[in-house]
């Protein structure tokens, strides 16, 4: 995924399907400069964990 999708998904209301290693994961915050995305998993929003968007994949 590249930052500026990454950045449309963490603005919509609507839920989108991301994935990271295999684990769907909200995203809460988008650095399009650096290319960082601030995740955490659907079902523990305490696991936050900076990532690079390429390591996120739509579905």
């Amino acid at each position: 995924m590249d930052a500026q999708r990454a950045q449309e998904i963490s603005s919509s209301p609507d839920m989108a399907n991301v994935v990271f290693n295999g684990e769907s994961v909200y995203i809460e915050h988008v650095d399009q400069q650096v290319g960082i995305a601030t995740i955490h998993p659907t079902n523990d929003p305490n696991k936050k964990q900076s990532v690079s968007v390429t390591s996120l994949e739509e579905q």
